[in-house]
């Protein structure tokens, strides 16, 4: 039987919501009657929350640069004093960084994708604990990777900030569960972004072969991840916490 998710009176951030896969999540929150406070660097997250409004729902960019505490604790307290509180936050901006093997690696590389991809996601945890607290509890979606349980030649830096967000998104669950805090991390397989196509330069050749390494026989797409994160923050998965979860069409399984 299917359900219809219905957040009505819920109050949604999602972060790298200009595009691809927080874009989906912002969409899909949106959908299901839930405020949302979509949050990118990008000017372009206005787009994403035009969408939003366009299709009957309710929905406000903030510009911000996750990279930065100050700025995340901006962003949540910007998150509250728009939608009047906060019950569901999806950290999920990042970036994939310069494919360099580790022992060629710059400070510079590495100290880049380990503060976006990971220190952000601690930057915003950090600030929406208080907000959920206050709210008498929430759910708090953290983006890994399938590469937060597997390494990815030549992508050390990534590989690192990934496996940190599981083992993060675990301290969270173990740490708040009992003041109401859920806290899951959601690993992607190969997804359909931008991001995506300019990490592993995507070719017809080279995607055919990706498709044909994935069991369901296709990469993912952005809605993939926003559909199951959006049920994540459902009362359907009221039970799951502190777990890490691929989406990625079967392809840690071969």
């Amino acid at each position: 039987m299917t359900t219809t998710i219905d957040f009505e009176g819920k109050v949604a951030l999602v972060t790298g919501a200009a595009s691809g896969i927080g874009a989906a999540a912002a969409k899909a929150f949106g959908a299901s009657g839930a405020t949302v406070i979509a949050a990118d660097i990008s000017a372009a997250v206005a787009e994403t929350v035009a969408e939003i409004v366009e299709a009957g729902g309710n929905a406000h960019a903030v510009e911000v640069n996750v990279s930065s505490s100050a700025e995340c604790k901006t962003m949540v307290d910007k998150a509250i004093e728009l939608g009047g509180k906060l019950d569901f936050a999806f950290n999920n901006a990042g970036i994939g960084g310069e494919p360099t093997p580790l022992h060629e690696m710059t400070d510079e590389s590495w100290d880049e994708v380990i503060a976006i991809n990971l220190s952000s996601v601690f930057y915003c945890i950090r600030s929406q604990i208080p907000a959920m607290i206050k709210n008498g509890g929430g759910v708090i979606i953290n983006t890994s990777s399938i590469c937060g349980v597997r390494p990815l030649v030549d992508f050390g830096h990534y590989v690192a900030a990934k496996h940190g967000i599981v083992g993060l998104t675990r301290q969270t669950a173990l740490e708040y569960a009992g003041q109401g805090i859920r806290s899951i991390a959601v690993g992607p397989g190969f997804i359909d972004t931008q991001m995506t196509k300019r990490t592993l330069e995507i070719n017809p050749q080279t995607l055919a072969g990706l498709e044909q390494s994935i069991p369901q026989g296709r990469i993912g797409k952005p809605e993939d991840i926003g559909h199951a994160v959006r049920m994540l923050c459902s009362d359907d998965a009221a039970y799951i916490n502190g777990v890490y979860i691929e989406i990625d069409g079967g392809m840690l399984l071969v």
